[in-house]
């Protein structure tokens, strides 16, 4: 009577040793070898062969993805590349299951895909957001860098994605690329109005010399919303900017002399209510 016996199969990946699924042989017969040029490259890279094997066992090459990296967090270049390479069209899968699996190399993993131009990098960006949102600003600055010429595209996924980090990304950026304040500034309290106060705020501590731009512009594109002007306002003084410089800003940006004075009158009050309370 022949016993079954438990063997199990080691294949050699990445310069290390991974233990692949328990399987079953007769007693009576030896294993064979495994060839493990099959399985990595002479680079040390996770092979195209190999992944689709995990891919099949896995049935997700997401699920096979985050299974390797939480396995080789050190191979991770090598998997998400050789992963998207093998399925591109699961790019948002493959994607999402990285940064999840590793969110620190998210900035990594966005500019391989990037780089790759497997899809519109706003889609890409949208994908490592979703997956991991607390990276939203590196991984804004990791893609604008991949690919300049969606610089804008970029940035309105990253504040409408992650509006409530708005200031954060905006702040951000800018640091990287202070010659386009500007542009980051008009196109964010576009894209997201009602957070014009905290990216004030966000970029006065960054940049307190460009005041006057920084209140101006966000008072313009903020218009549309009549209350976003007093928190402006408030915001930039309680910054340390003198309150008739914020006024003088404010009316730059089209807000009315009537609507300014009001906004400074209301502040006056509140401070002599607090003051004598």
């Amino acid at each position: 009577m022949k016993y079954r016996v438990l063997l199990t199969t080691s294949i050699a990946i990445c310069g290390q040793l991974v233990v692949s699924n328990d399987s079953y042989a007769s007693e009576s017969k030896t294993p064979e070898r495994i060839d493990t040029e099959n399985v990595v490259t002479e680079k040390w890279h996770l092979s195209p062969e190999f992944l689709r094997q995990q891919v099949t066992l896995s049935m997700s090459p997401g699920r096979a993805v985050k299974s390797l990296i939480s396995h080789y967090p050190e191979s991770i270049t090598s998997i998400v590349s050789v992963a998207l390479d093998q399925y591109p069209e699961q790019y948002k899968e493959i994607i999402y299951s990285a940064v999840s699996a590793q969110p620190y190399s998210s900035e990594e993993i966005v500019t391989i895909a990037v780089d790759k131009g497997i899809s519109e990098c706003a889609s890409i960006v949208e994908t490592a957001i979703n997956a991991e949102p607390s990276y939203v600003s590196f991984v804004a600055a990791a893609a604008m860098q991949a690919s300049p010429e969606d610089f804008n595209d970029i940035l309105r996924v990253a504040v409408t994605t992650e509006p409530n980090s708005a200031d954060k990304i905006v702040q951000t950026v800018a640091k990287s690329y202070p010659e386009r304040i500007t542009e980051i500034l008009s196109n964010t309290v576009k894209y997201v109005p009602k957070i014009g106060e905290y990216v004030v705020d966000a970029l006065l501590a960054v940049f307190p010399d460009d005041a006057e731009e920084v209140v101006s512009i966000t008072v313009r594109e903020s218009a549309a919303d009549k209350g976003q002007l007093g928190k402006i306002m408030h915001s930039a003084i309680n910054a340390g900017i003198d309150r008739d410089v914020v006024a003088q800003y404010a009316i730059q940006g089209g807000a009315s002399k009537e609507a300014v004075n009001l906004v400074m009158a209301q502040r006056e009050e509140l401070e002599k209510a607090i003051k004598y309370d």
